[in-house]
């Protein structure tokens, strides 16, 4: 037995010689190297620590993708990776100026705060929400500096001058000089950078814009030749934001009939501290909407949906279709279960990473030395399917399935 009942048909695993994943990155400027050189330590460790032997190898999609050989309970798996890009799009949408960033501020508070989204985010989680909130407070106390100390030095001069409108435009010189010096660290701050993640999220009240949705079908497409091809599973794997992306990659796939029972590798979907009632609270995110339902009751995928309730940056635990509202009788997916940091990392390791927010974040991604029920190497690299890996796996119980979203309407 499953989620709310479900049976899976027939009671033997099967067994997983040769593995296609595609993983969806979150809201990320960077290459997909980074990905691949993440991956490369942290299955190293996850080797050394629970025994078994994995390698990897240059994938023929050139830094997109790596190939990765492992032997895990004594069975070989060959395990092909590839990177779902979308960094340029995210680059794109990052080259704003600082008062470009400053619009985006007040624009997309008050897209939250007119949707109602914004005070049904609030009854999820008090992580995320603290995380969307810090850009918004972090900026406004930067311009508040800046208006200060423009301030102070433009006063100086104009009375050490007696030219009043000299004094002035020292003091937006200053002023601005501090913003531009903010802006300068910003990759220790993250203001900018969360700033305009949560823009392009509210960009369109929640749509996809059209270079998004593009990008959607072109790793449709890719995803669709990999399930024509001689796989055991094709698991996709999708991170933060890039976790809707994959949601509406999937269901595309099941909708255009690319997907059937029986037929092919299996379909698997696995999403990793996911952000979805960011999007799917939003008034015209009603194609998310239609993708949540879609893949709820879909009998020829597994969806497994896992966080963490120590991830300050996800929505943890939630389900993110009943909690949007799309929520059916018939709802099969995902399966919610917890990383459960505080058990599956050690009290040192724990204690090392607690505060350390945004590396919290990607532990989905890393090893983890007290491993549990969920181990991403031994779902992405190991020889049993991911819907057999956890069937008969109750949801947790902590899970949150609360419809609070303000709109519910679906394309």
């Amino acid at each position: 037995m499953g989620l709310d009942g479900m049976t899976w048909s027939g009671n033997a695993r099967a067994t997983v010689r040769r593995r296609k994943v595609f993983y969806v990155p979150g809201y990320d400027p960077f290459p997909p190297r980074r990905y691949r050189e993440l991956y490369r330590r942290e299955a190293a460790e996850q080797a050394r620590l629970s025994g078994f032997s994995i390698d990897l190898r240059a994938g023929q999609g050139g830094r997109e993708s790596w190939q990765v050989h492992a032997c895990i309970d004594e069975q070989d798996v060959e395990s092909d990776f590839e990177v779902l890009v979308w960094s340029d799009i995210v680059q794109a949408s990052m080259s704003r100026g600082i008062l470009a960033t400053y619009w985006q501020l007040v624009r997309t508070a008050w897209i939250y705060v007119r949707s109602g989204a914004l005070w049904r985010l609030m009854r999820l989680r008090k992580g995320p929400m603290i995380a969307a909130l810090y850009p918004i407070g972090l900026l406004l106390l930067q311009l508040v500096l800046a208006v200060l100390a423009g301030w102070a030095v433009g006063r100086g001069v104009a009375a050490m001058t007696g030219i009043p409108l000299l004094g002035w435009a020292v003091a937006v010189c200053v002023a601005w000089g501090v913003l531009a010096g903010f802006r300068a660290i910003d990759r220790r701050l993250y203001a900018y950078y969360l700033m305009h993640d949560y823009a392009f999220t509210a960009r369109d009240g929640g749509a996809y814009p059209p270079e998004m949705e593009a990008r959607i079908a072109s790793f449709a497409e890719r995803i669709a030749k990999a399930l024509s091809a001689d796989w055991d599973e094709v698991l996709v794997v999708g991170h933060s934001s890039g976790a809707h992306v994959a949601i509406s990659v999937v269901a595309d796939l099941v909708r255009s009939g690319h997907v059937a029972k029986g037929r092919g590798p299996a379909l698997a979907l696995l999403t990793l501290g996911q952000v979805v009632p960011m999007v799917s609270f939003l008034p015209r995110a009603k194609r998310l909407r239609a993708d949540l339902v879609c893949l709820s009751t879909c009998e020829e995928i597994a969806w497994v949906d896992i966080s963490a309730p120590g991830d300050g940056c996800a929505f943890a635990l939630c389900d993110p279709v009943a909690v949007s509202g799309v929520g059916t009788a018939r709802q099969r997916w995902p399966l919610v279960l917890s990383a459960a940091f505080t058990q599956t990392l050690s009290p040192e390791r724990w204690r090392a990473l607690r505060w350390r927010f945004f590396r919290l974040h990607f532990q989905y991604l890393c090893a983890f030395d007290r491993p549990g029920v969920y181990d991403y190497f031994r779902v992405t690299a190991g020889p049993v399917l991911l819907r057999d890996r956890f069937a008969g796996r109750q949801p947790s119980r902590s899970r949150i399935i609360a419809p609070l979203s303000p709109h519910r309407d679906v394309a």
